[in-house]
């Protein structure tokens, strides 16, 4: 069986029993930095064995869960926060699994995308998850582009390093549109800006960027 897991986006106090109770069961943990998994599952004290699992070496490590499940053992799949196979690589070891015939299940918890989208202040009633965009303004201003007419709310991810950028390039292809971002979800110093697209950038030059971004964008008006 494979067991996709969420974790705590932040917040450790976050994480659900049924999540615990599956770590404390299952044989072997595949993550995406065992590093950051293995503070997490100290602070539990869950002792497991890990397997590195990411974008970097998910074909050959996906070779390896696969084999192991095959063998009748149970694996857990964690990312660094929040769900698995939302902006990872576990998307591709649950459509091995499947193709294997493998059981696959999901352990429900933190997303960040849903916090940042319920607490916008946006229609919630349709939306459209886009994840990370890509790094150059060339390329995600065409992917950008896609959703311009779309009359859904749209979600982005974004680094502290590229997110300036990104809203520069929003303004530009959305025009400066409702919008919010948030920072630091279910931290101690958690942020939701809301405003226009504008406001957004004046005021990340009025303090330090640091931490990912969740960005949600108004949908294109239907006149």
């Amino acid at each position: 069986m494979l067991y996709l897991i969420s974790t705590p986006i932040g917040n450790l106090g976050d994480i659900g029993l049924r999540a615990l109770e599956t770590l404390r069961e299952v044989d072997f943990v595949a993550s995406e930095d065992t590093r950051k998994t293995g503070r997490l599952l100290k602070h539990f004290e869950v002792k497991k064995t890990q397997i590195s699992f990411h974008e970097h070496n998910k074909q050959r490590s996906g070779d390896k869960i696969i084999e192991l499940m095959k063998a009748g053992k149970s694996v857990a799949l964690v990312s660094n926060a929040g769900t698995p196979a939302i902006s990872d690589p576990g998307f591709t070891l649950v459509r091995r699994a499947i193709d294997a015939e493998l059981a696959v299940t999901a352990i429900p918890g933190a997303t960040a995308f849903v916090m940042a989208l319920i607490l916008s202040g946006l229609p919630v009633h349709g939306f459209t998850f886009r994840g990370f965009p890509p790094r150059k303004s060339g390329p995600r201003n065409r992917f950008l582009a896609v959703d311009k007419d779309s009359p859904h709310t749209l979600i982005f991810y974004e680094s502290p390093y590229r997110i300036k950028s990104f809203l520069q390039d929003a303004i530009q292809v959305f025009g400066d549109r409702p919008a919010a971002f948030a920072n630091d979800l279910t931290k101690r110093y958690e942020t939701v800006c809301r405003g226009t697209l504008s406001e957004l950038l004046h005021s990340l030059n009025e303090t330090e960027v640091r931490g990912e971004y969740t960005v949600v964008i108004a949908g294109a008006r239907m006149d």
